[in-house]
């Protein structure tokens, strides 16, 4: 097995021009005395791990993390030749990047249906650790549907113990059969090493966003426009329910796509599209294969008895939202899209046009006239944007706000 898949997992090499962040070198002063150039810069250069998923086409997936902003990307093959590779496209909130090269008798691995992995399936995992090329462990599949961990917007992962370690990110996680299960991101390491707890994204999940990526070069999600939360016993009992899995609608926004499939608030989702919603999980990760154009059939239970709506999932055009629709955490918050391209600290992001003074957000900080910039580590442009990165944390929502001239942050738990 390891004969056939190996030749298909590649090292990756990146390199980045990085200008020196020093603020002396920002100093006209500093720099004459000195006689320093204006322009510092460095190149620098990491290294990860690629499957060939096509070889006719030259098709390589790796972790957006990999490759970054890399200027320049080299693909290093088992054969030992080096290849220059193009970005084909990148999808933050998932981690995953598709690159290009020539397609010249290249080796390359079927994809599997992650949805039949079970807990205890043997997997192998295969990489190139601290830059050792060709680097194989092995061990089973920990835990299925992993989330909630911060690493990305969507998580569903596979956590397996087959040791992964730096530069293992963008490998090839295979079963017996040597076919992809999962491409390894990351692991867990509170001790500074591996401890055996690595995740991988499923190779379902893979193939939705590496088709998307080749054929439109980004991955474009559209407005979907409910808020559910994870059925309980208290809220099955509530609804004259004998079921503990699924996830209730608990708001649908007026004239969003959720609105005009018929979906209403205490409808219980228990399916959408191929997938068995069983909790709120279920449905996020979901959500990161629900493309603008795509119709998905959604399974609801309502006043007990089971019916399918189908959802036409649209361009997520809004210019103002109310903070409840986007997370519980926002309640009391107006929003709306903010561009201005005068502004010199920033020209695009969510602007808080007003805050409930009772509500937890102004407790924790948030004022109106606040641009929302970033959340949870991540850029926003707009309400989308925004909608996503609060997926990133379920403990809480850390905002980055440009107010009265500089950046600061406002946590909300």
């Amino acid at each position: 097995m390891l004969e056939k898949v190996n030749p298909a997992v590649v090292n990756i090499a990146t390199y980045t021009t990085i200008r020196s962040s020093n603020p002396l070198l920002d100093d006209p002063f500093f720099r004459r005395f000195f006689n320093v150039p204006q322009n510092q810069t460095r190149r620098t250069q990491s290294a990860g791990s690629g499957v060939i998923v096509d070889a006719e086409q030259g098709y390589i997936v790796t972790n957006n993390h990999v490759v970054g902003s890399a200027d320049e990307i080299t693909v290093g093959l088992a054969d030992g030749r080096a290849l220059q590779a193009k970005l084909v496209g990148r999808d933050q909130q998932v981690d995953l990047a598709v690159l290009r090269v020539e397609p010249e008798a290249l080796s390359e691995i079927n994809l599997a249906n992650s949805a039949t992995l079970r807990v205890g399936d043997f997997v192998v995992a295969i990489g190139n650790p601290f830059g050792l090329n060709q680097t194989v462990t092995s061990g089973i599949v920990s835990a299925l549907g992993r989330s909630g961990l911060g690493i990305e917007g969507y998580e569903d992962f596979i956590q397996t113990d087959a040791p992964i370690n730096p530069g293992n990110s963008g490998g090839a996680l295979v079963d017996l059969r040597g076919d992809l299960v999962g491409i390894n991101t990351a692991i867990l390491a509170p001790a500074g090493s591996n401890v055996g707890i690595g995740f991988a994204i499923p190779s379902n999940m893979v193939r939705a966003i590496m088709d998307e990526l080749i054929e439109k070069g980004e991955v474009r999600r559209g407005l979907i426009g409910v808020t559910v939360q994870s059925l309980n016993v208290d809220l099955a009992n509530a609804f004259n329910v004998d079921r503990r899995d699924g996830v209730v609608v608990v708001d649908v926004e007026p004239d969003s796509p959720a609105a005009r499939a018929g979906l209403q608030a205490g409808d219980i989702i228990s399916k959408v599209g191929d997938r068995k919603i069983e909790k709120i999980s279920d449905f996020h990760s979901q959500a990161a294969v629900m493309f603008i154009g795509d119709d998905v059939d959604i399974e609801v239970i309502r006043e007990g008895r089971k019916q399918n709506v189908e959802m036409f999932i649209e361009e997520n055009t809004q210019q103002q939202a109310e903070g409840r629709r986007i997370d519980a955490r926002l309640t009391g918050v107006e929003l709306e899209n903010f561009r201005n391209a005068d502004e010199a600290g920033t020209s695009a992001g969510v602007l808080i046009t007003d805050v409930d003074r009772r509500s937890k957000a102004y407790a924790y900080g948030l004022r109106a006239g606040d641009v929302i910039v970033g959340v949870n580590r991540r850029t926003i442009r707009d309400i989308g944007e925004l909608r996503d990165g609060v997926l990133l944390d379920q403990r809480r929502i850390v905002l980055r706000v440009y107010r009265n001239g500089s950046f600061g942050n406002v946590v909300i738990r």
